[in-house]
């Protein structure tokens, strides 16, 4: 199988730009193990399970948080569904604005359903998280915006995964439901989960992040030393 024309996952951009220890060495280690994994979804059609309750919170969100984005914004925003491509990458923004089509846009939002108040108000005090900023990135070049922003947005977590959160604490407790502390615990867990008492302005923030043309320009390295890698390796 030739890799020479292989497209990257904007979201796995940050696994090419790790820098390998030894300068003699293409590509780090971490990046060769990506690699494998890129192999194994073009050559054999399937890629490793990542689903766990914080991915599939941010998949059944999604469209809360893009309307609570849009009521704090006062723009009403619609969910793109334009599976963009260049020579290099491939991604499908989550929201754009500036102009009619996605291709024209000058800016990227990217939307982040944070798993709980926690790691909410966390992410607002931690430096922007690599991968993301690499992923966004991607997308900017996908798109030729010059400005992306990352907005997180705190939503009620889904009663499918209160419920499954409800079950693990009396499988790890080993009691059952009816207990006067099992109810008690219950009802902190769905306080935990849903957040109908904070205001709309305190359930999102948004980090910008400026297009990095040299950080693309090296990217687009990485997506040829990778290629050219893959194809010494993987025939």
């Amino acid at each position: 199988m030739d890799y020479s024309k292989v497209l990257f996952r904007a979201s796995g951009c940050s696994q090419l730009m790790v820098d390998p220890k030894s300068k003699s060495e293409p590509l780090s280690e971490t990046t060769k193990t990506f690699l494998i994994g890129v192999m194994i979804k073009e050559r054999y059609g399937r890629q490793k399970d990542t689903m766990n309750r914080y991915v599939q919170k941010g998949l059944m969100c999604e469209d809360d948080a893009i309307t609570l984005f849009s009521r704090i914004r006062k723009q009403f925003f619609l969910k793109n569904e334009t599976h963009l491509e260049n020579d290099f990458l491939k991604g499908t923004p989550d929201l754009f604005e500036g102009n009619e089509t996605i291709l024209r846009a000058t800016k990227i939002i990217d939307i982040k359903t944070s798993f709980d108040i926690f790691t909410f108000q966390k992410s607002k005090y931690d430096p922007i998280n690599k991968d993301y900023y690499a992923q966004l990135q991607a997308y900017m070049d996908l798109t030729g915006a010059t400005e992306s922003e990352l907005a997180y947005c705190l939503v009620n977590t889904p009663e499918s995964i209160i419920e499954g959160l409800k079950r693990r604490f009396q499988w790890d407790a080993g009691i059952k439901g009816d207990e006067d502390f099992a109810l008690e615990a219950f009802e902190e867990i769905e306080h935990l989960a849903k957040y109908d008492d904070i205001p709309l302005e305190e359930k999102v923030h948004i980090k910008i992040i400026h297009r990095d043309q040299d950080y693309i320009d090296k990217l687009h390295e990485r997506v040829i030393i990778a290629r050219q890698w893959m194809n010494a390796n993987f025939n």
